[in-house]
């Protein structure tokens, strides 16, 4: 009797619970599920959002948020985001255009204001991710573009998650590296459709990195929505 009770709560679906607000959310495509996904601070996450968005930071289902933007990183700009969101917040602290010590500060003052973990472009230093690495606790994810990149020397730096964003070789380059290094972290985007993310699951991804619509796409559908509404009313009063 007590073998029947067990196989039958192991077989039961998860209850979802929603509201009639919330209901209208950007939901991440579901073959995001099958990743291993990484455990950070006893948190297991497979999908990070790339977001700054604050709308979309608080309507999404996305496990964390990966924030990172093509200006130079401001405090104020983390201290928002770490606010607005409900989940773990990983925000970039340059790499590129910002450099040197500018990076390590940044990367200090995101652990201080509540981010999980920061992100560097692809561009820094070896020296500088070693410098960050020796000032702050919290996990350095290292933005890879090309399977040409020294992965090894990445990781002696101090890197602690590899983020690969290779466009459509995404999946080859998340390959090359599982290849030479089995069991360490690996995020990688996605791409558009549940076909595209198993792919870069079975290449090796243990979390995936989902770009949302941007919010003047989803308002437009919504407007053309209240518009086709209008107009049959009109059509209805005419007759």
């Amino acid at each position: 009797m007590e073998k029947e009770v067990k196989e039958k709560t192991m077989y039961q679906k998860a209850p979802q619970i929603t509201g009639n607000l919330r209901r209208h959310m950007i939901e991440l495509p579901t073959a995001i599920r099958d990743a291993t996904g990484i455990v950070i601070f006893g948190k297991r996450l497979k999908s990070f959002v790339f977001t700054t968005d604050v709308a979309v930071i608080r309507n999404t289902n996305a496990d964390a948020i990966i924030a990172v933007y093509p200006f130079t990183p401001q405090p104020i700009i983390t201290e928002a985001l770490v606010l607005a969101a409900d989940v773990p917040v990983f925000c970039g602290v340059g790499g590129g255009i910002t450099t040197g010590k500018r990076v390590t500060n940044l990367a200090l003052d995101a652990e201080f204001k509540g981010a999980m973990g920061i992100v560097v472009n692809s561009p820094i230093s070896n020296e500088v991710i070693t410098q960050v690495r020796e000032t702050i606790d919290i996990p350095i994810i290292v933005t890879v573009v090309s399977e040409f990149e020294d992965i090894e020397a990445r990781i002696r730096a101090g890197a602690t998650i590899i983020n690969v964003s290779g466009a459509k070789k995404t999946a080859y380059i998340v390959s090359k590296i599982r290849e030479k290094h089995p069991d360490f972290p690996i995020i990688a985007t996605g791409g558009p459709d549940n076909e595209t993310i198993r792919e870069t699951i079975k290449a090796g991804a243990n979390a995936i990195t989902y770009t949302p619509p941007i919010v003047a796409d989803i308002l437009n559908e919504i407007m053309i929505k209240y518009r086709t509404i209008y107009k049959k009313e009109d059509n209805e009063n005419n007759i």
